[in-house]
Order: C-alpha cells, then structure tokens, then sequence
C-alpha cells in the first residue's frame, strides 16, 4: 500500500510575523484561499487518501492544523516531542508504518510548497512509487531549474536509469550545496542539475536499511524502539528516542552517502516559499513593480512586497526594495537584503522575556 508522509513540524521562521509559534507558515494562506497544507493534502488526495496520510508534527501544532484542516484525525498525526530534521521523522514514520504493513511505500512530502499542476506531480508519484516496489531504490524528485537559484540545493545527474511513460529516471552523481550566484549561473545552463525538492519516494524497508547502513547509531535506537510502537510506553520512550537523535536532514545523513538514489526529473512549476521574497515569484505585480496583499497605500514605492493581514491601510511613500508585513500586533519592515536574516532578530526576541511572546 502507498502512504504520504506529510512533514509539518516546521515554523517557518522567515515568514514571520505572520507564520508563528501558534500559526506556522504550513497555515498561512499564501497561494490561495486555502493553507499550505490544505493544499497539500488536496493535491495528493485522488492518489493517496486522507485516511493513508500522516502528517509529522509537533504538538504545539496538532491543535491549529485540525482546526485549519477539520477532516483531518488525531490518527492522522505522528507527533514529535521536538524537531530533530527529517531523518529521525522519515526513520520513526518507515518504522510505524512497516510495524502496519511490512510493504509500505512512502511518499515524502513537505507541507508549504507551491507545485502545479497537481495531474502531473500524481503522474510522477505513480510512477516513482511503482519504481520504490520493483527494487531497493531511494528515489528524490528534481526539478528542472528555471533560474540561477542560489537558495536550493542541487542535484547532478548521472547516467540514464530508465524512461517510463514519459518520465524520465536518472541516477544520481552528486548532489551540491546551496551555490554561489555564479556557479548556480552554470548549474542553470548546463542541463545537468537539478533543483533538489525535497520530495521522496521509497518503501519502508528500504529507508530503513539505509538508516542502518549510513546512521547506524539511530537504526539502533529505532530498532529498540520498535516493539515498544503501541504499547503504553511509548510516549515516553519516543521522548528518549528523540533526546539521543542527531538533528540532521535525510539528505545529509542517508541520501549523499547511499549507492541507490535515483532521481526523477519532474518538470512542474515549483516553488518552496521560502521567505517573503518568494512572494515576487508567485504573485502579481503593480506598475510600480509592488507586491501587494491586502489593504495599502503606494506613492513614490517601487519594488516592495507589502502585506497587511488585517484591518486599516499601509501606507509607504518614496521607499523601494521594503518588505513590509502588518499583522495583528506586529509591523515588521526591512530592506529586501536583509530579509534572509530575519532569525537575528527572533533570537533578539526570545532572549527578552518582555519580548517573547511575539514569537
């Protein structure tokens, strides 16, 4: 059977102040009427259904997320005691799922990108999933760049793996850090990089199997904590499982150091919202080159992002290259510069007691 795994345990610190502790980015309504998330789980649902969904979160979240998304279960969730990246999330969610069915096949995705059309990304998961339970593959979806990003990850293809229905299925050379401007120039143009999205594919066995051999001190644990899955100790002793984990990503810990990685390249407009900037990306413009969402003012403004979440008017005048963002209780300005920087300021925050509960 074909499980999504849904990751939603992030804040998504740089959409602050709107995305915070009590209503992070995953349910912030930026592309549409709807949330991240709600999007999410609606583009997948006609392949995978709610009831063969787990979202991967916190608990300071579950609550906020089934009030956004009122179909959704407590069974539904898979909760975290705290945030330790995507490798323990993935290994915890291949061991509860195989412990249900020793042949699952798990569908890894984020829960706050942008990814149209729907019809072809199922397109590609029918594909991939089919591929997960032929062999012992790990399989990553890369997308075709459409600019020099410096703000992503990449992937460079290796030789051919197969074409199927269409799609076609690479090994992996290399995967690369996050570029400079220049060398992102030449991963856009030579055809043999691709974007690294941050979705996967892979069956329950063979995740685990390679947590064994790349992470074998949290294959270990996991494997002590797996009899322990539904049992009246569990609670407790996913917190000691949590508190001796690394905190690394999937990437870093199994993907750049496994043998079986295949790529499949999945040409579909795709965005990870990654900070306001994205906003530029996604929505459209006024004469003046602004972005504008809500109620607001521009004279003399040029190639600014405004967003006014409630009531009232923003108002600027003779500025350019702003980020400005009204919330309820908060106006955060800043030159688009220093946006990526904005985490200097939430420690700034959570260092003053007076100052926190702005977080």
């Amino acid at each position: 059977m074909i499980y999504a795994i849904i990751l939603a345990g992030g804040k998504g610190e740089r959409f602050w102040p709107l995305s915070r502790m009590q209503h992070p980015k995953q349910l912030l309504k930026i592309n549409s009427e709807k949330s991240m998330l709600e999007e999410t789980l609606e583009r997948i649902k006609d392949f995978i259904p709610v009831y063969r969904t787990l979202l991967i979160t916190g608990s300071e979240f579950q609550e906020g997320i089934l009030k956004a998304v009122p179909y959704l279960k407590p069974e539904n969730f898979l909760i975290e005691p705290e945030g330790k990246n995507t490798c323990l999330a993935v290994g915890l969610a291949a061991a509860y799922l195989k412990k249900k069915d020793p042949e699952a096949v798990l569908v890894v995705l984020p829960s706050d990108h942008l990814i149209e059309p729907k019809e072809k990304l199922l397109h590609v998961l029918e594909i991939g999933s089919a591929v997960a339970q032929q062999g012992d593959f790990l399989i990553t979806l890369g997308i075709p760049p459409t600019r020099p990003e410096t703000g992503y990850g990449y992937i460079e293809i290796g030789e051919q793996f197969s074409t199927q229905d269409g799609v076609s299925i690479y090994r992996i050379k290399q995967f690369k850090e996050k570029p400079s401007r220049t060398v992102a120039q030449q991963y856009y143009l030579d055809r043999q990089h691709l974007w690294n999205s941050g979705m996967f594919i892979w069956t329950a066995k063979t995740i685990l199997s390679a947590i064994k051999r790349c992470v074998p001190a949290l294959y270990r644990n996991l494997e002590k904590f797996y009899p322990i899955l539904g049992t009246p100790q569990e609670t407790e002793e996913l917190k000691n499982l949590y508190a001796s984990a690394e905190n690394i990503s999937v990437d870093f810990a199994v993907l750049e150091k496994a043998e079986n990685v295949l790529t499949i390249k999945t040409d579909l407009h795709w965005d990870d919202l990654g900070s306001w900037l994205a906003l530029e990306r996604i929505k459209s413009k006024d004469r003046d080159h602004n972005v504008i969402l809500g109620q607001a003012l521009t004279v003399g403004s040029y190639e600014s992002t405004i967003v006014n979440e409630g009531e009232g008017i923003v108002v600027t005048y003779g500025v350019s290259d702003l980020v400005v963002v009204k919330s309820a209780d908060i106006v955060f300005v800043a030159h688009k510069t220093k946006v990526s920087e904005i985490k200097e300021i939430l420690q700034k925050l959570s260092s003053d007691p007076n100052l926190s509960q702005y977080l």
